[in-house]
């Protein structure tokens, strides 16, 4: 292998229903050597499960076989470009077994790589007989637990491609992992080779989520929203030094430049310095980015430190039930019109569920969209002024009885309450569905056995040696009360710094970039826990944490228990944290007069709504 040589891998994939447009444009347009997909969020392991149990044919993402596969296969042969995807879910076996069946009637010879020994549902009951905790709040495993899947690494998707896979399937694995894999195999590294693994990690990172990287869900949305409709999607441009480019391919929209690059690298990571992924422990806090030619950006400086024992799990359970009842409101007062149907179809059920012998919701959350409601008491004076808005109320409770009532109530309420109401999304009223919660654990990596097959053969395949380090503890970074200059004006964060944002667990995850170094100086005085904390008051019940990212410009919060539980039980309006990073940008921030006006003139921020 030539050590100037470059590897091409495209992300095709941030979650399992992403478009199939960029399966095709890589392909055709990418001269990409990899494929490379992430299918697999919390949730969605839940719902193959739960798809195995119907069929046992099931339980994989069929979108994969489809979508992509079966109008692409020819291309993807005749091309050599070799394929990577977590889409078996919770039945690798079978995923692979349609896409031999579809290679098979195309008359294409096709050697299937499948990685297994994520799910851990046959152990479950010895884990719990461990007195294993969750590791985020130390309560003990809940009952009705119905998928529990480890984060596997990258060395076993290396292992079938050495084998001579030309598509690997895998259950569940980190997001980067389906990256990794093909730059161990290409470039042989090894397992005690943290810095290039770390820099390896990175490359997948940044494309794991499709088109995040190239200007998707870009703060400066200005800047590509005229190309949303050709997006370009992400390629790493790998060298065995691991030193890379993001790219994407050419005469597609969208942009990759540093400050795009820049919010998807702060996705979701927590602590820049201690990234944990099963290989390694990054460090991605001296990461630097440079522009080399349009859409194209440098990436260096990821360090890396010996992994961690264990495998981090992740699983779900039964939790009671859920519903949503969806209502346009308009008119004058719309808000308090709003409000109060809340409250009177609340007191209405609740009237029924004690005359029934029922007990009481397990929560209830009301959202008023269209008045600012995600963001608190820091919403805009006028913002209650709206004459149309939607009354989201959601409701859970530990029986389903309970909320067939609320649903009936929901709708059958319509001639009893506010004027100027109609329907909102679905016809009918709201179903009720059951809650699938979160929970995650640690497991001892030798609990776990790793398998690697070929068309069936079994590979052998044994974890490289390598000496795990201690745990690792995030360590926020110390900072001092914010005192700003004495002359000094208010600006939107949103002229210093674009931000991203995201969930794990119950824990919101903000990266906030400095557009500049004099804006990164401000934002590291000004961006103190204590007013972050203070302005997601209304959300966050537990600490904020902060970390910097110097390399990058950059800062990184954590909102502990900030999402009512965690995306998949929560009743938050966001139960993701998606828009966190919006409602932070509006953040005013003391700011030097001449820089000010510089930066709100650049940013185009001048007008009267962006300075509220």
């Amino acid at each position: 292998m030539q050590n100037d040589r470059s590897v091409r891998i495209g992300g095709a994939s941030g979650y399992w229903g992403d478009s199939a447009d960029a399966a095709r444009q890589l392909v055709m347009q990418g001269e990409i050597d990899y494929l490379v997909f992430d299918y697999l969020a919390e949730v969605t392991m839940s719902i193959l499960a739960r798809a195995k149990a119907r069929d046992e044919t099931m339980g994989y993402a069929p979108d994969f076989i489809e979508l992509v596969m079966q109008p692409l296969l020819g291309e993807i042969v005749r091309r050599n470009i070799r394929v990577v995807a977590n889409c078996g879910g919770m039945n690798v076996a079978a995923c692979a077994q349609a896409l031999r069946k579809l290679a098979s009637e195309a008359g294409i010879e096709l050697c299937v790589g499948v990685v297994e020994g994520d799910d851990l549902m046959p152990q479950i009951e010895r884990i719990r007989s461990t007195g294993t905790h969750d590791m985020f709040n130390d309560c003990a495993l809940p009952p009705q637990i119905v998928s529990a899947n480890a984060y596997l690494g990258a060395f076993p998707i290396a292992a079938a491609l050495d084998a001579g896979a030309d598509v690997v399937i895998t259950g569940r694995c980190v997001d980067s992992a389906v990256t990794l894999g093909p730059l161990i195999h290409e470039f042989g590294w090894r397992a005690d080779q943290f810095d290039l693994l770390a820099c390896g990690t990175l490359a997948g990172h940044i494309i794991e989520c499709g088109a995040q990287a190239t200007g998707g869900n870009f703060t400066d949305w200005r800047e590509v929203a005229d190309d949303w409709h050709d997006m370009g999607y992400p390629i790493a441009e790998c060298r065995s030094d691991g030193s890379f480019a993001i790219s994407k391919p050419d005469g597609t929209g969208g942009l990759v430049s540093p400050l795009s690059v820049g919010e998807q690298i702060l996705y979701e990571i927590g602590d820049p310095a201690a990234y944990m992924m099963p290989d390694v422990v990054c460090d991605f806090s001296q990461t630097r980015l440079r522009q080399n030619g349009a859409d194209r950006v440098m990436v260096d400086g990821a360090r890396g430190l010996p992994p961690p024992a264990r495998y981090k799990v992740s699983a779900t359970y039964l939790d009671g039930y859920r519903a949503c009842a969806q209502f346009a409101i308009a008119g004058i007062d719309a808000v308090a019109k709003a409000t109060h149907c809340a409250d009177a179809l609340l007191r209405r059920t609740r009237k029924r569920f004690a005359d029934d012998g029922l007990p009481d919701y397990h929560s209830t959350a009301s959202h008023i969209i269209g008045s600012e409601s995600l963001w608190g008491d820091n919403q805009q004076p006028n913002a209650r002024l709206a004459r149309e808005v939607v009354l989201q109320l959601e409701v859970r409770h530990p029986q389903r009885a309970a909320l067939e009532i609320f649903s009936k109530e929901s709708t059958g309420t319509g001639l009893a309450m506010s004027t100027g109401r109609c329907a909102v999304g679905e016809a009918g009223r709201p179903r009720v569905t059951p809650v699938v919660a979160q929970t995650s654990f640690m497991i001892d990596k030798s609990d776990l056995t790793v398998s690697v097959a070929i068309d069936g053969r079994d590979i052998h395949y044994a974890q490289p040696p390598v000496t795990c380090g201690a745990p690792v503890r995030p360590q926020p970074m110390a900072e001092s009360p914010a005192t700003p200059e004495q002359s000094s004006v208010s600006c939107p964060l949103l002229a210093l710094a674009v931000a991203r944002s995201g969930d794990k667990g119950d824990i919101a995850n903000i990266g906030v970039m400095a557009r500049d170094a004099d804006c990164y100086a401000i934002i590291r005085r000004e961006l103190t826990t204590t007013r972050v904390a203070q302005w997601f008051r209304h959300l966050t019940e537990g600490e904020v944490q902060r970390f910097d990212a110097p390399g990058l410009g950059a800062l990184n919060f954590l909102l502990h228990r900030s999402l009512g539980g965690g995306g998949t039980s929560s009743l938050h309006l966001d139960k993701q944290a998606k828009t966190y990073a919006q409602i932070l940008l509006t953040m005013p921030i003391p700011v030097p007069p001449a820089l000010a006006q510089r930066l709100t003139t650049a940013h185009g921020l001048n007008s009267p709504e962006a300075q509220t």
